[in-house]
């Protein structure tokens, strides 16, 4: 029997949903791997300087950045927010040691977390040497230096080959660099069952005949849901939209009461995005890994967006879309129209990219169980 800690947080939901993902398939498909959850904040929460100045801790300055769309100059506050963490490194490894050593250190540790693991790493070196620390990365690709690699003898898991590229960039052992088809999805966006699209689309009050944009910008949904809306109403009836507006009651209700023609559906919060995705023949939202890649998996050509706005660990998602034929990357959502009028044209653009997508094969939630049992089986 194998044990491992697999770490995450809250600053943005992707960590804690892969972790959870990760979870389940382990305990479903892999009796031998033994998996437990460490919420880091839980460890660290004692030097959370922001929270002791700002009356709120780190990972909800971050979401609070993300619902507000405070993104311009991110990098400047990421790099700001790094060189905070590593003012701490001490006092976080102090933490971390003493974690462990209260609920026992497992044979593998395992990150799903940027900018801890250097303080991570020297923890575990101290509780389990020789224990293999595992970073298994959640965005498509590292925005260096100290983001989620670090010159430090451990393992890498990437769901892409840029990722992979850059791993090696840095000197690490190919031997400890794994490839993955793609990031972590949620198990429920695999296995679906059939599903009658036309007749599922009437249900919603939409055409079955008309090309449908899934238009989706995360947890809280965003004001550009809005404006995109607006700048589509001249395709009215020869497009219609569904928008998922997340936990926003006043972005859902703004949606539903905007005046057009334009067909639309409007969902709140829904744990059902994959049933939505298998509505629509294209994804509007914004770069986030998750998002792009979930639409992906599902064979939606993606709409996004790269500027001043867009979180710097993001920025290489828009160019994994051109490079893979996987959608179309605009400065803002001011061009969406034409845009949209591009990928319904007379050239089939919109078939073309279906077709690219429908060739990706994201299974990367079954394939890091098998990969984390081979760095098991390593050890002596």
């Amino acid at each position: 029997m194998a044990t491992l800690d697999l770490i995450f947080f809250d600053a943005g939901g992707g960590h804690r949903a892969a972790a959870t993902a990760l979870k389940t398939i382990l305990e479903a498909d892999y009796p031998q791997i033994q998996p437990r959850l460490m919420h880091l904040r839980d460890v660290l929460d004692s030097v959370d300087v922001f929270r002791k100045v700002l009356h709120i801790d780190l990972q909800e300055i971050y979401n609070l950045v993300l619902r507000k769309g405070w993104t311009l100059g991110s990098e400047t506050g990421l790099r700001f927010m790094q060189r905070v963490i590593r003012f701490y490194t001490g006092s976080e490894v102090k933490l971390l040691e003493a974690w462990w050593g209260k609920t026992g250190a497992p044979d593998m540790a395992v990150s799903l977390i940027p900018n801890f693991n250097e303080a991570m790493f020297k923890a575990w070196q101290r509780v389990a040497p020789g224990r293999p620390y595992v970073t298994i990365l959640t965005d498509i690709a590292d925005f260096p230096p100290h983001f989620w690699m670090e010159r430090q003898k451990q393992y890498f898991i990437c769901g892409s080959q840029h990722a992979v590229d850059q791993a090696r960039a840095m000197g690490h052992a190919a031997e400890r660099i794994f490839l993955t088809s793609g990031m972590i999805l949620q198990p429920r966006f695999y296995d679906l069952p059939p599903l009658d699209r036309d007749a599922e689309r009437r249900k919603l009050d939409l055409d079955p005949a008309i090309p449908t944009g899934l238009v989706l910008f995360g947890g809280y949904g965003s004001a550009s849901m809005l404006e995109i809306a607006r700048k589509l109403e001249p395709l009215a009836g020869k497009l219609q939209l569904i928008l998922i507006a997340g936990k926003n009651a006043k972005l859902e209700a703004g949606l539903k009461s905007l005046p057009g023609k334009l067909r639309r559906h409007v969902v709140g919060f829904t744990s059902e995005v994959p049933y939505y995705m298998r509505l629509a023949d294209f994804f509007i939202g914004k770069p986030g890994p998750g998002s792009l890649s979930e639409a992906v998996h599902l064979g939606l050509p993606c709409i996004t967006t790269r500027n001043a706005w867009t979180l710097p660990q993001e920025r290489y998602n828009s160019q994994w879309l051109i490079e893979n034929g996987f959608g179309l990357v605009l400065r803002s959502f001011s061009g969406i129209e034409p845009t949209v009028r591009q990928l319904l044209s007379s050239e089939n653009v919109l078939n073309k990219m279906r077709e690219r997508t429908a060739q990706a094969r994201n299974r990367a939630i079954y394939e890091i169980p098998a990969i984390l049992s081979e760095i098991h089986g390593r050890q002596p």
